[in-house]
């Protein structure tokens, strides 16, 4: 029963607890589970999603609930005026557990305080995305075998970009050998990402060329630079397409880098990578179902 609003809510330990989880349920994709049957789960999107919103629906039906929720505020009540804070008290009313996606800081943990089930953060404002960060850690814990020596660029909107924050959050509660984060000087990471790390006596380095220290790294974690999170659209236009990995800049890099995107991508990524073992991001959205399968039967039923 418990609230899922920020990774830095969370410990080690008890990450590594939902990998065992998660790889129990990878193993056994192909089952159908009761494990939440009589269970509804409601999905809250009031911001599109693709890949976050279908894959806790299936999450939630492989665990044998039933789903019910909308994927933006369009055709509900709160076109009608309704507040934020009564449109979760009543998904409270009809269902057990609540995932919200928002484009408001801090909606997920101010819904978490209205309702009385259990909330959890499918990604609001420009910081938290926790399940997200969740899947990148369990994505490189199952490609390397570990997170901890391992030396990361997170690459692209450090300012705007929730998924890269919840994932620089996530990797400072294990022990990176240094993070490289790499920005234009517009959309370098925030304060309080950067007080988070020095914190937990991170190693890290601030960056704007990504050839720099592409061959001194073993994960690229990149991001797109989102026009919708900018306040001033001009602001949009002075970094757009500011990093663009392709083969040609990977003749630098360790040939067993990977290569993980939060995704959607635009054009911050060649297409030709797509084919290579480079690319991790497929695999990485692949386990999403099962990383959220352990997620809501950890909070649902503490199975």
């Amino acid at each position: 029963m418990r609230d899922v609003i920020s990774i830095t809510d969370f410990e080690r330990k008890d990450l590594e607890y939902l990998f065992e989880k998660t790889d129990y349920f990878l193993n056994n994709l192909d089952k159908k589970f009761r494990i939440l049957e009589g269970k509804i789960v409601s999905l809250a999107f009031f911001e599109p999603s693709t890949r976050t919103r279908l894959s806790f629906e299936t999450a939630a039906k492989k665990l044998g609930a039933d789903v019910i929720g909308f994927s933006s505020a369009e055709g509900t009540s709160v076109e009608k005026g309704e507040n934020f804070a009564d449109t979760i008290k009543m998904l409270e009313a009809y269902s057990d557990l609540i995932v919200v996606r928002h484009r408001f800081e801090g909606a997920a943990r101010f819904a978490a305080e209205v309702s009385e089930d259990p909330v959890i953060n499918g990604g609001d404002g420009k910081q938290h995305h926790p399940t997200q960060a969740m899947i990148d850690l369990y994505t490189i814990y199952k490609l390397f075998g570990h997170i901890d020596g391992l030396r990361y660029a997170v690459v692209g909107d450090l300012r705007y970009g929730r998924a890269a924050a919840s994932f620089i959050y996530g990797l400072a509660l294990f022990r990176p050998s240094i993070i490289y984060l790499v920005s234009p000087p517009l959309l370098k990471a925030r304060r309080e990402v950067i007080e988070f790390l020095k914190s937990r006596g991170v190693r890290f380095e601030e960056r704007e060329d990504l050839g720099e220290v592409i061959s001194d790294v073993d994960v690229v974690y990149m991001t797109r630079v989102q026009k919708e999170r900018f306040p001033d659209p001009s602001e949009y236009e002075k970094v757009k397409g500011s990093y663009r990995l392709d083969l040609k800049l990977l003749e630098r890099a360790s040939k067993d880098l990977k290569i993980l995107h939060p995704l959607p991508k635009v054009d911050e990524i060649d297409l030709e990578i797509d084919k290579t073992s480079y690319a991790a991001y497929y695999k990485q959205a692949f386990y999403g179902v099962p990383l959220r399968m352990a997620l809501l039967t950890l909070v649902l039923s503490g199975e």
